[in-house]
């Protein structure tokens, strides 16, 4: 049990880890929206997570110490990463779509509600859910609401696509949940990113007509989003869910916005208000109170 608590708390911390990833993130994709369009902007940075990716799934592959996840079956390992790559897409799509008829604050929070539909997603699979996971969740949400929300709120034609957005990438962590305990999670992730680059790819040529000077002027977005928020984020996401309840790994990526907060308030000066603070502060307690040991764990330990 103690190895277990362990391997849960590494976890944890990788995900703070994502999600402080994706926060410094968002000036990058910002800086890269100016220049080209999303599905150039996504494709690009899918292509190079993935390119990026190969040398380390080629070195594993060496690796001769068998491991649970290292024998998936094969079948398994390319359904689990074309549906990973998938979801990724049509979510990061939906996203983009509702942004073009919504604020980016009301975006961020709809899109984060992902962290009260992976719950009820994880009982209708029947998954147990913890009551001190629940009420995680729904104090994440309040903070979140806090952090993001600005004024009313009042829904707007685009704020459909946000939630359907929300329940896109609560999906792409019931896969991840589902697949990641039993392939290795380096090659799913290398998978997942070139199915999301072609799927990207396909739509950008169809929509966007993208040219080669545009992407050549958001180079440096589209290398910090794809080495190190898609390469790295994602992978680090898929690495760490196999230890983690699905509904804890998702209040804590959604410390992004948090992040996101405090990278504004360091590189852009972006003042951080009471009411801003007081969000950061119950998300963070969401993350203590997610993490804390059950009656029945405390016992064994």
């Amino acid at each position: 049990m103690q190895n277990t608590r362990s391997k849960e708390i590494v976890s944890t911390l990788l995900l703070l880890l994502t999600a402080m990833i994706w926060g410094a993130a968002f000036v990058a994709q910002s800086v890269g929206a100016d220049n080209v369009g999303a599905f150039t902007f996504l494709a690009s940075r899918s292509w190079l997570a993935g390119i990026a990716l190969l040398p380390l799934v080629a070195v594993m592959k060496r690796k001769t110490v068998s491991s649970e996840a290292g024998t998936g079956d094969r079948r398994i390992l390319i359904t689990g990463g074309l549906l990973c790559g998938f979801f990724l897409f049509i979510a990061s799509a939906a996203q983009q779509i509702g942004i073009a008829t919504t604020t980016t604050a009301k975006a961020g929070f709809l899109t984060a509600l992902y962290v009260i539909i992976v719950p009820i997603l994880s009982i209708v699979i029947r998954k147990r859910v913890p009551a001190r996971v629940w009420i995680s969740a729904i104090i994440a949400v309040a903070g979140l609401y806090l952090l993001c929300m600005k004024g009313r709120f009042s829904l707007e034609p685009g704020d459909a696509m946000e939630l359907l957005c929300a329940f896109l990438f609560a999906c792409h962590i019931m896969v991840i949940d589902h697949f990641s305990p039993k392939v290795d999670g380096i090659t799913m992730s290398c998978i997942q990113f070139f199915a999301c680059a072609v799927f990207s790819t396909v739509f950008a040529l169809l929509i966007e007509h993208p040219q080669w000077g545009q992407i050549r002027s958001a180079m440096l977005p589209i290398l910090y989003a794809g080495i190190f928020s898609s390469g790295v984020g994602y992978t680090l996401q898929i690495l760490s869910q196999k230890n983690l309840h699905p509904t804890v790994a998702s209040i804590t990526m959604s410390l992004e916005s948090v992040f996101s907060a405090v990278f504004g308030w360091i590189l852009l000066h972006e003042a951080l208000n009471g009411r801003e603070i007081l969000g950061c502060l119950l998300m963070f307690s969401a993350i203590i109170l997610a993490q804390l040991p059950s009656r029945g764990q405390n016992n064994n330990l």
